[in-house]
């Protein structure tokens, strides 16, 4: 993230406790909304250009609704996700190339071995080796190659910002941020990345919350709320908040990345400046129960552990800007 001399200094949004001392802290930008759109929290640089990662995929979802893809149920919700590679998520990415008349084949995302620890055991076992769409991204790929077909567009280029489907996930990304496209870059997966601000992130999160249900944004809510283990997947920090927070919305991204809809329609973003997820899911989790979001059944992921010889010696807590501001609540 960039810091020029006139923006706000990074807050500290979460420290590593070990034995007593603080360990590390993780310095970032946060940005909450209430359920009427005001500002409740302006936590850092939340103006200043970042990349969304796989916190963006909600909104490329949208953006596949729009072009016509006819995504519903998992095969939408695993479009918004970034699966960990079970079978049954193979399944659904497999269907949803089989409606668009393709095969694996036609994923330019690469290969992976699944997150999925035990799946990726069992396939290690089987001698299988990586494959694209085991990948986590493939979903969205899946979805895109769909929008493409039933558009008649090319689907060997279906990953080149000047493609039609990507002029529509940037015009989309736009819209729903209420940003204008601040960066253009490539994601982990091969897929053209527009930047938008923290700022943007809340506000587009906020908008899937509101829409309508037949809305493309709000068929995308609806598909993440009613299947979210094909969000992320078992365990998995997204899946789980979704699951334990009922009504609520998230989707993280790479180098520390979050947004979350609570039930109520407040939103909160993050970007964590060194990059390290480990925090965010509990940073969110704080901020909701600053608006009185009923998050009791998510307490197991408020609490992360540090260990020493297997024994926990500390803990991963809010930070000196994120307490302050629940002060005031």
């Amino acid at each position: 993230m960039a810091e020029p001399a006139n923006t706000p200094a990074l807050a500290e949004l979460a420290v590593v406790r070990r034995s007593g001392l603080v360990e590390s802290r993780h310095l970032g930008a946060l940005l909450a909304l209430d359920a009427d759109g005001s500002v409740a929290a302006a936590l850092g640089p939340v103006d200043e250009p970042v990349l969304p990662r796989s916190t963006a995929k909600p909104l490329q979802a949208v953006a596949c609704l729009l072009a016509g893809a006819p995504l519903e149920g998992p095969a939408l919700a695993i479009a918004a996700g970034s699966h960990t590679g079970t079978d049954a998520h193979v399944e659904v990415v497999r269907a949803v190339l089989a409606e668009a008349g393709l095969g694996e084949d036609a994923l330019r995302c690469p290969e992976d071995r699944p997150q999925d620890e035990a799946t990726r055991d069992a396939l290690v076992r089987a001698g299988e080796g990586p494959s694209r769409v085991r990948m986590n991204c493939s979903g969205k790929h899946a979805a895109m190659l769909l929008a493409c077909r039933v558009n008649g567009w090319s689907t060997e280029d279906y990953l080149a910002p000047g493609h039609p489907l990507q002029q529509r996930v940037r015009a989309v990304s736009a819209e729903l941020t209420g940003t204008p496209v601040t960066a253009d870059a490539v994601d982990g997966c091969g897929a053209p990345l527009f930047g938008t601000t923290v700022r943007g992130l809340a506000t587009a999160f906020r908008a899937l919350h509101r829409a309508g249900p037949g809305e493309p944004a709000g068929r995308v809510a609806a598909a993440v709320r009613a299947h979210p283990e094909f969000v992320g997947g078992p365990g998995h920090p997204n899946t789980e908040l979704v699951r334990r927070v009922p009504g609520a919305l998230a989707k993280g991204g790479a180098e520390g990345v979050l947004g979350v809809a609570g039930p109520g329609g407040q939103a909160v973003a993050l970007k964590v400046a060194d990059g390290n997820p480990r925090a965010t899911t509990l940073v969110a989790l704080e901020v909701l129960a600053g608006f009185g979001v009923d998050v009791s059944g998510a307490q197991e992921l408020r609490v992360v552990p540090v260990l020493g010889g297997g024994v926990r010696v500390g803990e991963i807590a809010p930070g000196t800007a994120l307490t302050a501001w629940a002060a005031t609540r």
